[in-house]
């Protein structure tokens, strides 16, 4: 007996594969970190900063899409560990800028190489040209969408 042709099939959904491949991304990303003194919220954190060159305070929250506590927070964590610095703005004397120190710069590099080391694992599936492909789509998705965060989220 033949097969039936199965109409109004909705297209594949991708969120339960993103999903996995995230949680093996972020359990292998947890254990190169851990071993480094830091997490993946710091990870992020110190990348903002990095690459913006130093950032105030209040914009590095909304760029995370973080509660300005939560930032606190996090940047008491940073800074106890020397790896990033507040200053108070020249401009702005009531506003914080953050850089990232020299300790910082090196922590964040030899972090991004044991993270790449960890991307190659969960993607060896992939060749060049398939990850450069997968990384423009999910950066095409990420740019059309907004940091949704719940007030008692920390790590969003």
């Amino acid at each position: 007996m033949a097969a039936l042709p199965v109409l109004n099939q909705p297209p594949h959904r991708v969120g339960a594969l993103l999903d996995h491949l995230t949680r093996q991304m972020r359990l292998r990303s947890e254990g190169v970190l851990t071993p480094l003194g830091i997490r993946p919220r710091h990870l992020l954190a110190m990348t903002v900063i990095r690459d913006r060159g130093g950032i105030a305070q209040q914009a590095l929250a909304t760029t995370l899409g973080m509660d300005g506590t939560n930032v606190v927070g996090l940047l008491n964590d940073l800074e106890r560990d020397q790896l990033v610095e507040r200053r108070r703005s020249p401009q702005d004397r009531r506003r914080h800028t953050v850089e990232l120190t020299e300790t910082g710069a090196k922590l964040l590099a030899r972090a991004e190489f044991a993270l790449a080391t960890v991307e190659d694992e969960v993607l060896a599936a992939l060749d060049g040209d398939q990850r450069e492909t997968l990384y423009q789509l999910l950066q095409t998705a990420a740019n059309g969408t907004e940091p949704v965060c719940a007030e008692t989220v920390t790590d969003c």
